[in-house]
């Protein structure tokens, strides 16, 4: 902004005009923007960061590294600085743009305890400067080795909750949960309304995704943790590590927790095709906490594990009810509670189609109806909330029809055995080269004849270019992709016992000439679909 001074010269009507450099607020939390100019032009801008850098905690000997993505019309340029010494060392320092993802990075290739500091990154251009700080700590002793579990500043120190502020826990848990879990998990916490939420937790989710694609191909199917009947806790996900070999850790409240892979220990890991099952055995209250799992040093999931000291004030009973209609189990809570679990033996109930999963205004009433019965749904029935637990039965009873006296006429043998013919036989085709390309016939008889296909006259069965399917008398040849010399007269020969019949038909490869095996004076055009005589 502009101010204006008195001079201090012996002309006391001598005043100085001075331009001091106005702060600006920036989107980022943690970002001081400096403007240097009184007016920034139309379609100009001062630089911002759209993702700053993330502190971080390393073992001595460890990699280290910040990234940032500026942001500013003209694009501005970025430079890193420390507070106690320089960065120009180029073995200690790598600093480097990632072109793809627009990343200023800014590597340690080694850590050492005498590069623990923090950190200032600045974005500049002609009219101002963004910086921001970032700490970086530097953990002594021995490196790690193989059993032991990386350090991950986030985890380890995530930021208490402030007065009338989120709770941290929140963020971390819906950047692994599905937008269809948002409402629940935001209930847990005490959130009514997380629609403003949205657009800064898909800038966060973003940014995740863009780690978690360091190490995962894949990554799907998360379920948050939630007790299963036969008392035990179980979350898990479908992942596909891009390193078979890469180390998979599980934390509580920020510590690492030892597990099992043979499901007898008090937490174990059981790995079915993609899917990491997570369970814990027997749960306690002192289980309860925030559970976090990392392939490497990249989180993947955060789930926040809550066990209520409840009972059941009265228990779910079994219940009788006849197809197409509905079935309700409901209990009643000793404490108001915003949800508890339903499921059955094998899997946990979700509101939907199927069943409607409802709470009393003052959440001591639990509810869970079955729509339209079916003799499938019978079995037993879970209710479960902290440690307790109770269950009931479902009986689903069917119609009963009045039963009429009916005479069955005497059975008479009927000869049904026929020789093969063609139902639909082959039609013409002109597939382009490089596509796939569809021949299908319907056959009968009795019993079922064998098919074969030929082509000019060859077995077709063991090329590997051409797969052949018979399905309830329809006989299809799929051509993977036309090839030029795939032209020709195509023949399906059917045969049993009883007889045989075959069909052909001439397919033609778009915009090839084709000389038929049979009539060598003869040419098809496929452009025009007309035959010539040479």
């Amino acid at each position: 902004m502009w101010q204006r001074r008195k001079s201090t010269t012996e002309n006391k009507n001598v005043f100085t005009i001075v331009l001091e450099p106005t702060y600006k607020k920036s989107k980022v939390q943690g970002v001081t923007i400096t403007q240097v100019v009184l007016r920034v032009p139309l379609g100009k801008s001062t630089p911002d960061f759209h993702r700053k850098p993330m502190a971080m905690t390393v073992n001595e000997g460890r990699r280290a590294f910040f990234k940032a993505i500026a942001i500013g019309e003209p694009t501005p340029s970025v430079t890193w600085k420390r507070n106690k010494g320089d960065i120009n060392d180029a073995e200690k320092y790598n600093i480097k743009y990632n072109e793809r993802n627009k990343e200023h990075i800014l590597e340690i290739p080694k850590a050492t305890a005498d590069l623990a500091d923090t950190y200032q990154c600045y974005a500049t251009n002609e009219y101002g400067t963004a910086m921001c700080s970032v700490p970086l700590s530097v953990i002594q002793g021995e490196t790690q080795t193989y059993e032991q579990a990386p350090q991950d500043f986030r985890k380890k120190q995530l930021p208490p909750q402030k007065e009338g502020e989120l709770d941290p826990k929140l963020l971390e848990i819906l950047l692994s949960a599905p937008k269809k879990d948002y409402q629940r998990i935001c209930l847990d916490f005490g959130v009514t309304d997380f629609r403003w939420l949205l657009k800064k937790l898909n800038q966060m989710k973003k940014e995740r995704e863009d780690e978690q694609g360091k190490v995962v191909e894949n990554l799907r199917n998360v379920k948050q943790i939630e007790i299963k009947p036969h008392r035990r806790a179980e979350f898990s996900l479908d992942m596909t590590l891009r390193d078979p070999n890469s180390k998979i850790y599980l934390y509580k409240d920020g510590s690492q927790v030892p597990y099992s892979s043979n499901g007898k220990s008090r937490y174990s890991m059981q790995k079915r095709g993609n899917t990491y099952c997570f369970t814990i055995k027997d749960p306690q209250p002192e289980d309860a906490g925030l559970y976090q799992v990392d392939v490497g040093e990249i989180n993947v999931l955060t789930s926040d594990f809550r066990m209520p000291a409840v009972e059941f004030a009265s228990k779910i009973n079994n219940v009788k009810a006849l197809e197409r209609k509905e079935a309700s189990f409901q209990c009643v809570l000793s404490k108001p509670l915003n949800r508890i679990t339903w499921s059955t033996s094998d899997s946990s109930l979700e509101h939907g189609d199927k069943y409607d999963i409802s709470v009393s205004e003052d959440k001591l009433i639990h509810t869970l109806t079955i729509k339209n019965c079916d003799v499938a749904d019978n079995g037993t029935y879970y209710a479960i909330a902290g440690t307790a637990s109770c269950n009931a039965s479902l009986a689903v009873e069917g119609k009963k029809k009045p039963q009429k006296d009916v005479t069955v006429p005497p059975r008479k043998s009927v000869d049904l055995l026929s020789a093969p013919s063609f139902i639909t036989p082959l039609r013409y085709h002109i597939p382009p080269e490089g596509y796939e390309c569809q021949m299908s016939c319907a056959v009968k008889g009795d019993p079922a004849p064998n098919v074969a296909w030929y082509r000019d006259n060859v077995d077709l069965s063991v090329d590997s270019n051409y797969y052949i399917t018979n399905v309830r008398g329809v006989c299809s040849l799929f051509i993977l992709r036309v090839r030029p010399n795939d032209g020709g007269v195509y023949k399906v020969h059917v045969e049993n016992h009883l007889g045989s019949a075959e069909c052909s038909k001439l397919l033609s490869v778009r915009g090839k000439f084709h000389i038929l095996p049979l009539y060598r004076n003869v040419k098809f055009c496929t452009k025009c679909c007309t035959s010539y005589q040479t």
